[in-house]
């Protein structure tokens, strides 16, 4: 795996592209199906060659590579502070749940079983996203803080609505563990954040 910035700039667009999707389920708003499909479908790259290779293209990550331009860039109006919450928490977690490996095998086994089903559906299928957000509410809820989503009260209660958000959870869970495997850290996002955004600006670019 490619420890470089780039791969850090595409790990960290895969976390505010899953949070941005948990944002606008939440909200009712309308959800992009191209970038909810790879976001649901990095789940199960569990072995890939590159960190690109877990979006399989920029053009996949155009959403998260957009957020994440607004939210690191300079211009404080553009800023999200509920999108940050969201990744500064999963990352909080991500090191949590890194030091539980019970937990990790029950996230493999289910991985596994879920893969299965969209192999012989597809990522964005009910049954597919029903079982990734069993596996979020049986593993990474059980840790605390647990993730407390906006947005509108009918809509959360929503069964379907109420697995999206589980299952974009657990994408932007996989974007985290990505994060540390390509040497990501809170120092380094500090540090290197004129970087990253040159990275995500240049990837942006291959999205179009």
């Amino acid at each position: 795996m490619n420890t470089d910035t780039r791969s850090r700039a595409i790990a960290l667009a895969g976390m505010f592209q899953a949070v941005r999707l948990v944002q606008q389920t939440g909200r009712g708003e309308h959800r992009d199906e191209t970038a909810t499909a790879a976001s649901l479908g990095s789940i199960f790259n569990t072995d890939p060659e590159s960190a690109l290779a877990v979006y399989e293209t920029p053009a996949a990550l155009r959403i998260g590579l957009e957020v994440l331009l607004s939210q690191l860039g300079t211009d404080n109006k553009q800023r999200d502070m509920e999108l940050t919450g969201y990744v500064i928490t999963l990352l909080h977690l991500e090191r949590k749940l890194a030091r539980t490996p019970a937990l990790l095998d029950k996230i493999s086994t289910g991985i596994d079983k879920a893969r299965e089903q969209a192999g012989f559906f597809s990522n964005t299928h009910p049954a597919v996203i029903a079982g990734l957000a069993d596996i979020y509410k049986q593993t990474i809820s059980t840790l605390q803080p647990r993730i407390m989503v906006r947005g509108e009260q009918a809509v959360l209660a929503n069964p379907g609505s109420k697995n999206m958000i589980r299952a974009l959870l657990l994408a932007g869970m996989r974007a985290a563990v990505l994060w540390r495997h390509c040497g990501g850290s809170r120092l380094k996002l500090i540090l290197q954040r004129k970087t990253l955004l040159e990275c995500s600006r240049e990837l942006l670019l291959e999205a179009r």
